[in-house]
């Protein structure tokens, strides 16, 4: 693994040529182009906030704050990790004609993935001076959950994009799996609403310590629990591990599969 992170390295620049071109094309054709990045978001808090706070009636103050803060780290999950199931098959010309670390288009995608994140947090720091949320020092823990989250991300990418070059209805199977997945993550309820005897269930989900951080960052003001990043870090070694490990065991006859 050490071995593949250098030759990753080495291949930087063709890895920073990767996330330009993927910033660059996403809302390349459209005419609003990189606005869209934030009247994605917007639209999505507007309609969810419609559903939960007004239809099923969630009874929280600055709701669509709280709903914010867990819906753009979990878009960030679901967007990169979709994309990512199937960049090996959708860059099977340039897999099949260069040699490079394979491992880079993943990583590229969750780079680029992340930088929109980033961006994204534009419109809940909007809400969240909106709504007059403090700003406090709880800010600071950001960055490590972020990185946490995407050791998380990419250990996942890896996993499904190289399964999915010999299987190719796992990019269906994990669209079911996120459709799921999100009702039984604390997104846009918070987890005390969760029947106790169910809880621990809940504590299984990779994504429910992550979701409470942020929350917890964004929302409540207060610093995320050290026992919830230590879960989420053991959480995002496994995924990154089990993903290098599965990758490395599949990527020899890529050229052949695809």
């Amino acid at each position: 693994m050490f071995v593949n992170m250098l030759e990753v390295y080495k291949y930087r620049e063709m890895l920073k040529n990767l996330v330009i071109r993927d910033l660059r094309t996403r809302y390349k054709e459209s005419v609003l182009g990189f606005l869209w990045t934030l009247l994605n978001p917007i639209l999505m808090l507007i309609i969810y906030t419609i559903a939960f706070k007004t239809i099923m009636r969630m009874d929280m103050p600055n709701y669509s704050v709280f709903l914010f803060s867990g819906l753009l780290p979990w878009t960030f999950l679901q967007t990169v990790v979709s994309t990512n199931t199937s960049i090996i098959v959708n860059n099977s010309g340039l897999v099949k004609k260069i040699y490079f670390p394979h491992e880079i288009l993943p990583l590229s995608a969750t780079l680029a993935g992340a930088i929109n994140y980033l961006l994204c947090l534009i419109a809940l720091f909007i809400a969240m001076l909106y709504f007059h949320i403090d700003f406090t020092l709880s800010l600071i823990y950001f960055p490590l959950i972020l990185l946490i989250e995407i050791i998380f991300i990419q250990g996942l990418s890896l996993l499904f994009s190289s399964i999915n070059v010999y299987f190719r209805d796992v990019s269906h199977i994990v669209s079911i799996l996120f459709m799921a997945w999100f009702y039984l993550t604390p997104i846009f309820y918070p987890l005390s609403m969760v029947p106790e005897k169910y809880r621990h269930l809940y504590e299984l989900n990779p994504m429910t310590k992550m979701e409470q951080s942020y929350q917890a960052i964004f929302y409540y003001g207060q610093a995320p629990e050290i026992k919830g990043i230590l879960i989420s870090c053991a959480y995002a070694l496994a995924s990154f591990l089990l993903g290098s490990f599965v990758f490395n065991k599949l990527k020899k006859k890529y050229a052949e599969e695809l």
